[in-house]
């Protein structure tokens, strides 16, 4: 028999203080993956930034973005154009986009009023998001965090603290767990046929990164910078999903192994131009058949997915 449907709640966060508000937006955006996060609003003088940090997955390539929270019922376009003026403004630096979290709602006049402005200021990226899209997007990224914060856990004062308190995971299960580590396998490295790979180190970057950040939670760019903690597959708690992910890094070390090994027989033959990134490679043997069967068979492993996220 069917079970129930379960009807969630809103979150009327205009109940809640401004500055416990501003330290939810600031934890969820450690969640989501954003670096360099630093929080303004603390200090009492933000010149229209609340909160600072790089977009590391939103947008086609990473931007610097002022994070404003609206600690009023309503966003106006005055307010939104000083705050945005301010941020255009001030002295610390460049800034690539503006997006604005709100705890009340938005009216579609109140939307386009405050993108004209943006217009009006050369800002080219401007995010707008209402109470409803707040909570949809910590339900799907940092649903634990939701939790604790309507439960009236108090979010530490400072922004590294806040950042520890993110990356602490006990609160999770294991579905939300796998929600997190979803992303590794969500990526070109597992989904283009290998004979279209773009670059030989690239893919072999990306296979490495995933096994790391399976094993250790800590997921780093290309240049071994740290993009953001996930849980590891030593946070989950059921034996048999643990053993499901453990077995997909097996695989992930395995589909490693096979590349590495065509690289020395001469099965995938990297481009004799000498540049790193070179798109061209040939291919002998079947190995590129080789591979993507492996892949196949790590996405099979674990249920993780681009359906999950």
């Amino acid at each position: 028999m069917a079970s129930p449907s379960r009807t969630v709640q809103r979150i009327h966060f205009e109940d809640f203080g401004g500055v416990e508000f501003e330290r939810l937006v600031f934890a969820y955006h450690v969640r989501a993956g954003w670096n360099n996060l630093a929080w303004y609003g603390q200090t009492g003088s933000d010149q229209g930034r609340d909160i600072v940090g790089m977009d590391m997955f939103d947008a086609s390539s990473p931007r610097r973005t002022v994070i404003q929270c609206v600690n009023r019922g309503a966003l106006t376009r005055t307010k939104a154009e000083a705050d945005m003026q301010a941020a255009v403004s001030a002295p610390t630096g460049r800034i690539d986009a503006i997006k604005f979290v709100a705890r009340g709602s938005i009216s579609a006049k109140a939307r386009d009023a405050v993108e004209a402005s943006a217009r009006a200021l050369s800002i080219e990226h401007l995010t707008i998001w209402s109470a409803v899209e707040f909570e949809e997007n910590l339900r799907l990224r940092a649903e634990d965090l939701l939790r604790r914060f309507c439960a009236g856990e108090v979010f530490p004062d400072s922004g590294d603290d806040i950042r520890r308190f993110a990356d602490d995971f006990a609160g999770l299960n294991d579905d939300e767990a796998l929600r997190l580590m979803a992303p590794l396998f969500d990526r070109p490295a597992f989904r283009t046929p290998f004979h279209q790979e773009s670059s030989l180190p690239a893919f072999l970057q990306a296979i490495e990164d995933t096994i790391g950040a399976l094993n250790t939670g800590i997921w780093r760019t290309r240049d071994g910078d740290e993009i953001r903690r996930i849980p590891s597959l030593h946070h989950l708690r059921d034996p048999l999903t643990q053993g499901h992910v453990r077995e997909a890094a097996r695989q992930v070390d395995e589909l490693r192994r096979v590349f590495i090994g065509g690289l020395r027989d001469g099965s995938i033959k990297p481009c004799s131009c000498g540049k790193s990134y070179c798109h061209t490679f040939m291919l002998n043997h079947g190995i590129d058949r080789k591979l993507d069967q492996l892949r196949m068979r790590v996405t099979r492993c674990v249920p993780i997915g681009p359906s999950a996220i």
